[in-house]
């Protein structure tokens, strides 16, 4: 007889809120690498001596490496358990760290965000695998609690970047997500689901990798001066991984990408949701930073300083949320995301004078990430069959972050031809996009 949370008696008297504690600890470190790490991107291009465009792989490559890490670890979840996925990304997580802290250069710095981002990635596909498996009468508490924990971890993670960028070292903040290591042993007592011994598809996993890196990598084509039959055979590599993985996906209905988790409608109006939100985010956490100290003269510290209020502002929002019947949550997030494209849209035409707008730009796209995460793994987690919630959440987050790396690669490759306050006219894009198809997606 199977077991779930709720149950006193297999579950060593967690309870709920200890249960959203240890999840939100869990994954809460991995918001980290993008939101802190944007803080400190003046400071890295300094050190290295390295364009706008060049260092913005240092948050592209960290969204790239966070959602495939997510995808790949939440396949290892489902079929060699939870505990696997959990000890095994913890590893890769702290040897990415080690190497970003002894990286020489640039090239050597976002490979160890890559290795740093797939370990994290681990702790992520655990920590929404465990979520989505607390029985659904306890489901909506846990939810909130969780949604408090990560709005927290938004809140305060641009100025604990500035804070430890200004006071330790820019290397430091790019290897905050290391803190997910102390909640990985309080989270074993969670696991009560064994793996299910199926195979891991490890084709499946390596074609959709090079798909995404490769669009990736053609986006910020211009910015990386890439030359014409590079970018012609780049566009030829990914036309084909693509193909090969849509019929390699066709005929293995268990592989990689399961076809219970691909074929549902909903499944993909909450993939189109999240990219908007998550790429915006990721877009003006490149773009705000850089624009505060570069043309506003504030410092690092300052910035953080600056978004922390409105940050808390989502840490209360997404525990509404989490509370919120699924009607009113997803209307909170339709209105977040309104928000914030709004906010983004006005620092663009008005020339962000003063600063204070962009501030609010970014405070919103914060909130709109937190309400997000919450509504979102609310409504998959209750659509999502046992043997198949590491794998969906994991995909699910995959397109999230992959979103959010072509989010902050697409702002990098404009920022040199139109400037980054005009580029935050297309970065307004992506959570108007998401508000409408949210709006229009209700039930």
């Amino acid at each position: 007889m199977s077991h779930s949370l709720a149950d006193p008696a297999t579950r060593g008297q967690i309870g709920t809120l200890s249960t959203a504690l240890r999840l939100g600890a869990l994954f809460g470190p991995s918001v980290f690498g993008v939101t802190a790490a944007g803080v400190a991107l003046p400071e890295v291009a300094a050190a290295l001596r390295s364009g706008p465009a060049a260092v913005a792989w240092v948050i592209t490559a960290h969204a790239l490496a966070l959602g495939v890490g997510t995808a790949v670890f939440g396949r290892i979840a489902d079929t060699r358990g939870i505990r696997t996925a959990l000890l095994a990304g913890a590893a890769v997580l702290g040897a990415g760290a080690f190497v970003c802290v002894v990286a020489p250069g640039l090239g050597a710095l976002v490979a160890g965000r890559l290795v740093l981002a797939t370990g994290s990635g681990a702790m992520a596909a655990a920590g929404v695998a465990l979520l989505a498996g607390v029985e659904p009468e306890r489901r909506p508490r846990v939810l909130a609690g969780y949604g408090m924990v990560m709005a927290t971890f938004a809140a305060g993670a641009t100025l604990v970047g500035g804070v430890v960028t200004t006071w330790l070292s820019w290397r430091v903040t790019l290897v905050l997500p290391v803190l997910s290591l102390p909640a990985v042993p309080a989270c074993l007592p969670l696991v009560r689901r064994a793996g299910s011994r199926g195979p891991l598809d490890v084709t499946g996993a390596a074609l959709l990798t090079v798909t995404v890196s490769t669009l990736l990598v053609l986006i910020q084509g211009r910015s990386l001066r890439l030359e014409a039959p590079v970018v012609a055979a780049l566009a030829v590599v990914a036309v084909a991984t693509a193909g090969a993985l849509a019929w390699w996906t066709r005929g293995r209905p268990e592989g990689f990408l399961p076809h219970t988790v691909i074929a549902s409608g909903a499944f993909w109006v909450a993939v189109a949701i999240g990219v908007g939100v998550f790429g915006g985010l990721f877009a003006t956490m490149y773009a705000v930073p850089q624009l505060l100290t570069g043309a506003h003269g504030w410092s690092v510290l300052a910035v953080g300083a600056a978004l922390l209020p409105g940050a808390a502002v989502g840490a209360l929002l997404s525990r509404r949320a989490g509370l919120l019947d699924a009607g009113k949550a997803r209307g909170l997030l339709v209105g977040t995301a309104l928000a914030a494209g709004v906010a983004l849209a006005a620092a663009a035409v008005t020339g962000a004078a003063g600063g204070w707008l962009l501030v609010a730009a970014a405070s919103l796209s914060l909130a709109a990430f937190a309400v997000t995460q919450v509504v979102l793994t609310g409504e998959m987690s209750a659509r999502l069959a046992p043997q198949a919630r590491g794998m969906g959440m994991g995909l699910l987050n995959l397109a999230f972050f992959v979103g959010g790396a072509a989010g902050s690669a697409l702002t990098g490759a404009l920022s040199g031809p139109l400037g980054l306050v005009r580029t935050l006219a297309v970065v307004a894009v992506f959570p108007l996009a998401a508000a409408t198809v949210a709006f229009t997606t209700r039930r």
